[in-house]
């Protein structure tokens, strides 16, 4: 008589539940698990989670700390009594599979994975490694898991972690090419990697289809694009054309374009990266004498040759600077500073320096101890 009664308060149980799940009308979710989701850019590369979210203590004054792993959450794969599996992994979370989408191909713990939805399941073992699941399962919860539509298995190290009370999923460890997401809940922290190998590439592609939009009526985009490129050297040949666009006009009797110092430092920039080091400097032999090119921008110029280990060009620069500006008695004498320490000339570095000293700007006075310093650093050195 108690399995009869137990059998019919399964039977019921699943009619609720089922009914819940189907029906029209808004009701809470299953458990009180409320639906969730997180999102994570990685440049181009959008990647959401969505999940049902459980709690440790439910209702509240049940405790089920230390009650968790190989408890609730099963070890291994197992058959729950409940639909056509026999062994299924845990749908990482609660009610329905937890779903994962990548907009864009990605690699995940350094394995391809293609663009688009998956359920993820974890295989939950009593020692490490555990494993995440992608797989093409299109079921509700994992009771229809078939291993046939996986698509990646993953070992990782479930790791130790602060308390959590609400399972959560999240990212950090993010960078301009990856990420890492991590399951959190309890006292363990799952994660797996997320990379894209090809970020620069896409961000490219991006811009080119953004440059025949509404986008590219702007000559400074096009400047931009072609800027990104020759600064991660990648697509030389399309930068080049977009560099030139930005100063001859993107749009034929649409737009013009503009002839400038920042238009020109980026077509030489682009040659440069194609190592044509002799029109490189050919058009920056043009920027540098445009009427309209002030003080601070050949300024800048020489820093990045600085920078670059150019001391002797950036000296040329500092000293056309200096030519050019002479009215100018605060960039043209802070670039001879920088250059001359640079090339170990303390006496004509010092005497720069006093200058820069003399004629800091208003709106950069918070910078005069630092110049200061430089000086008084010269001089004990002498």
């Amino acid at each position: 008589m108690k399995f009869a009664w137990a059998a019919i308060l399964l039977l019921m149980f699943s009619i609720v539940a089922a009914a819940q799940e189907t029906s029209e009308v808004a009701t809470p979710p299953n458990g009180d698990n409320q639906h969730a989701s997180v999102s994570q850019w990685i440049g181009p590369v959008k990647i959401s989670i969505d999940y049902h979210s459980p709690r440790v203590h439910n209702p509240a004054e049940n405790d089920r700390t230390g009650h968790i792993w190989g408890e609730l959450v099963h070890y291994g794969f197992v058959d729950e009594g409940f639909g056509p599996t026999q062994a299924a992994p845990w749908r990482a979370g609660a009610n329905e599979s937890t779903a994962i989408t990548f907009s864009h191909d990605v690699k995940v713990e350094g394995k391809d994975l293609k663009a688009g939805t998956y359920a993820l399941f974890l295989d939950v073992e009593k020692t490490s490694p555990w494993q995440w699941i992608f797989s093409n399962h299109q079921g509700w919860g994992s009771f229809q898991y078939d291993r046939k539509d996986d698509v990646l298995r993953v070992p990782v190290a479930a790791q130790d972690a602060p308390f959590t009370e609400f399972l959560t999923y999240g990212f950090d460890d993010r960078r301009p090419d990856s990420a890492v997401a991590y399951l959190q809940w309890e006292k363990k922290r799952v994660p797996f990697k997320v990379e894209v190998p090809n970020v620069k590439a896409l961000y490219v592609a991006k811009m080119r289809q953004d440059l025949q939009s509404w986008a590219g009526f702007n000559y400074q985009d096009w400047q931009t694009a072609a800027q990104f490129c020759a600064d991660n050297k990648i697509n030389l040949e399309e930068a080049l054309t977009w560099a030139d666009k930005a100063i001859n006009g993107p749009f034929r009797g649409a737009t013009i374009g503009h002839e400038e110092f920042a238009t020109l430092s980026t077509k030489a920039a682009v040659l440069s990266a194609m190592g044509r080091e002799a029109d490189a400097d050919s058009v920056m032999d043009k920027a540098l004498h445009l009427r309209a090119t002030d003080a601070y921008s050949v300024y800048a110029y020489g820093m990045g040759l600085l920078r670059n280990d150019k001391k002797d060009k950036a000296m040329k620069a500092f000293t056309f600077n200096q030519q050019q500006h002479p009215e100018d008695k605060f960039w043209t004498a802070l670039g001879l500073a920088r250059g001359y320490s640079a090339n170990g000339d303390k006496k004509n570095a010092i005497a720069n320096w006093e200058i820069v000293v003399k004629n800091v700007p208003a709106n950069l006075s918070n910078r005069t101890a630092g110049y200061e310093a430089a000086l008084k650093k010269l001089k004990e050195a002498i």
